[in-house]
């Protein structure tokens, strides 16, 4: 190809101006007829195109192919029945024919299969990413092969950033059947023990209800019936602190296509209001601010405290007004009131006809339904009077053999109590003989039922769990631990060892010593599974999409088995060893990829009528492919067309200057010695 370039040696607008002066003053010269103004005229000419520096340019240009994009959605919607091997099919053929037209460069670009993750199929950002160092002028269409399910499809002509036609060939067939579970309205908080609403709705194209099934925690709840088309609202109450995970399942209708979205997963972070702790004292002694302290030190603990100043049998002169500021109002904590209360703490309480038996049984009661108790036993437990002899005797773990251990003691943990979360991975626990401070006292006893976490001189019980019923209770067979919050012979961790203690009585589900938790860390889903019995068998591991995988774990310290597992889908993973089981939502757990299931055009309709594009059923055939020209529809009835841009790469250039140094000098001086020549006649 030939054509004239200019590489002038001053900006055009100053070449410009010295043009229109030359006419200017030319003209003026020929009005009055002056001789040898011509001549001027046409040596200032030839300067003037000198400094426009015509070249002669000659191209050697190549064509080059115009590339056809074929994008293959593989993403989960297109894993349904047969569609994957439709798609399959239609690309193998699709890039065929491509090849066969003249000109024409296919180039498969497969993406959509992030699409859960990144809650969404994106196919134009994909396609956008891939043809980044493509020249624009040499894209000649765009196939996409998919289901029709794209959520970043443009919808204004201003977003659609790919030339050329935008052709969609939809797998599937129109009017498939899918059944959707909705979460309309979750609340993200709510108030442990109190109930919460959560409004669902079912939609099905077919009105027909659905049967919703409800897990929370992964333990099945109830079954409700939700019509089609309506909005209902679901009750549930909170039951522990943290992450409460409702799971909704909804049964699957006839001729379904995919019921993977028939299920939903609302989380509701539970938040305790205030944890209600009764602290009675048997008599004042010096650990018993340890207990006050640590409890008013925790802003979400109501703490009622009562300390037994005096016996009723005891008679004296000491006026009753002076004896306590309030009644001890028995009857109203032990009857009326008695399971408000989270926890119940016996410190240094023995037997002293303040608690009738009567009371005794409630409080037992109380805890078989779900309360708890701690005793912290001291050198009355082993007289008499202990509560081992009232009906606390039969739900208390160790009994007491009516001895007291005097003499320096140092606490241990035991082989059970390194694995247990509430002695587990303790500061300074790490050796045989933890650096701790010593006790000097402890009640002797003989372990009935439960477990000893800690142990002391002669290794004894000093530390014992158990669980009753629905509740549980615990023993501290000493009343020194004191000594460890004043620092003596460097203490120890009586703080944690109390919360973690107070905290596995409230059932904190962090302090469960049998339970399985995931988290995610980065691109992995890591698993850790807890047992102070260290067996840990193969752990099940369901992703969202339903594929299982078995995984083994890996024993680690404090009763802990870890197992990790790279994600790779975004929703509802379900955990569990036959025993124990959890869930877990990975990123959205109602990612939009699931919302609607269904093949349609309709979210390619725009990006195809602003592009000229066009829209196929694959299962009427593949239409005919065609090349045509830019500005001329693209597509038509049963045939699909790639644009030809015709466009080029250059090989060689070769440029001639059409006025060299030379003819300049030869043109302009030529002209001006005829100029002269005329003025001088």
């Amino acid at each position: 190809m030939t054509q004239i370039a200019f590489a002038p040696s001053f900006p055009w607008p100053v070449l410009a101006g010295l043009a229109a002066a030359i006419l200017l003053i030319g003209g003026y010269a020929l009005w009055r007829r002056a001789r040898g103004a011509a001549w001027r005229i046409a040596a200032a000419s030839v300067l003037l195109g000198a400094l426009a520096d015509p070249v002669l340019v000659e191209q050697e240009r190549i064509p080059v192919d115009d590339v056809a994009v074929v994008v293959v959605d593989e993403s989960l919607s297109q894993r349904i029945g047969s569609r994957s091997a439709e798609t399959q099919a239609a690309v193998e053929r699709l890039t065929t024919r491509l090849d066969r037209l003249r000109g024409v460069e296919p180039r498969v670009i497969r993406a959509g299969a992030d699409g859960a993750r990144n809650d969404g199929t994106a196919l134009f950002d994909a396609v956008e990413r891939a043809l980044a160092n493509v020249p624009r002028g040499r894209i000649g269409g765009t196939f996409l092969v998919t289901d029709g399910q794209v959520h970043d499809a443009p919808a204004e002509a201003a977003d659609l950033a790919l030339p050329g036609p935008v052709h969609a060939l939809l797998t599937g067939a129109p009017g498939e059947r899918d059944r959707r579970l909705v979460v309309e309205r979750a609340p993200r908080f709510g108030l442990v023990g109190k109930t919460v609403e959560i409004e669902v709705s079912i939609h099905d194209r077919d009105g027909a209800a659905a049967e919703v099934e409800l897990r929370r925690d992964g333990a099945a709840v109830r079954t409700i019936t939700v019509p089609a088309g309506r909005s209902v609202r679901i009750p549930f109450r909170l039951e522990h602190a943290g992450a409460n995970i409702l799971q909704l399942q909804a049964s699957s209708a006839d001729g379904e296509i995919f019921d993977g979205n028939n299920r939903a997963v609302v989380q509701v972070n539970g938040v305790r209001e205030r944890l209600r702790v009764l602290l009675v004292s048997g008599e004042p002694h010096a650990g018993e601010r340890v207990w006050r302290n640590f409890l008013k030190a925790d802003p979400s603990v109501d703490l009622i405290h009562f300390t037994i100043l005096r016996p009723p049998d005891k008679q004296d002169s000491t006026p009753v007004r002076e004896l306590a500021l309030i009644a001890f109002p028995v009857r109203e904590l032990f009857e009326e009131k008695i399971d408000e209360f989270d926890l119940i703490i016996f410190d240094r309480y023995h037997r002293r006809g303040v608690l009738p038996g009567l009371y005794f049984e409630n409080i037992v009661r109380y805890v078989q339904n779900g309360g708890a108790v701690l005793n912290v036993a001291g050198p009355a437990a082993a007289s008499p009077l202990s509560l081992h002899r009232t009906a606390l005797g039969d739900i208390l773990p160790g009994h007491p053999s009516g001895s007291v251990i005097k003499g320096g003691l140092r606490p241990q943990i035991t082989s059970y109590g390194r694995r247990h979360p509430v002695t587990a991975d303790l500061v300074g626990a790490d050796g045989e003989g933890p650096p701790w401070g010593r006790w000097f006292r402890q009640v002797a006893v003989t372990a009935g039922r439960g477990e000893t976490l800690m142990d002391g001189a002669g290794r004894q019980p000093l530390l014992m769990l158990d669980r009753i019923g629905e509740g549980r209770v615990a023993q501290l067979l000493s009343d020194h631990i004191w000594l460890w919050a004043r620092g003596f012979e460097g203490g120890g961790p009586h703080a944690e060892i109390l919360r973690r203690l107070a905290h596995w009585l409230m059932k904190e589900p962090g302090l469960e010593e049998e339970a399985i938790s995931a988290r995610v860390e980065g691109n992995e889903l890591v698993i850790v599974s807890r047992s102070a019995s260290d067996e840990h068998g193969e752990i099940t591991v369901k992703a969202p999409s339903g594929a299982a995988r078995t995984l083994v774990l890996e024993k680690g310290a404090g009763g802990r088995a870890r197992a990790a597992l790279p994600v790779e889908e975004i929703g509802i993973y379900r955990i569990g060893d036959g025993r124990r089981s959890t869930v877990i939502a990975v990123g959205n757990p109602n990612p939009r990829e699931f919302a609607d299931m269904r093949a349609s055009a309709q979210p390619l309709a725009n990006a195809a009528a602003l592009s000229g594009g066009g829209i196929a059923w694959l299962r009427d055939g593949l239409p005919d492919l065609r090349r045509v020209r830019p500005g001329r529809p693209a597509s038509g009835s049963q045939w699909m067309g790639v644009v030809a841009n015709r466009d080029y790469r250059v090989a060689s250039v070769r440029e001639t200057p059409l006025l060299p140094p030379l003819a300049v000098l030869l043109l302009g001086l030529g002209a001006l010695v005829w100029a002269w020549r005329r003025e001088g006649r």
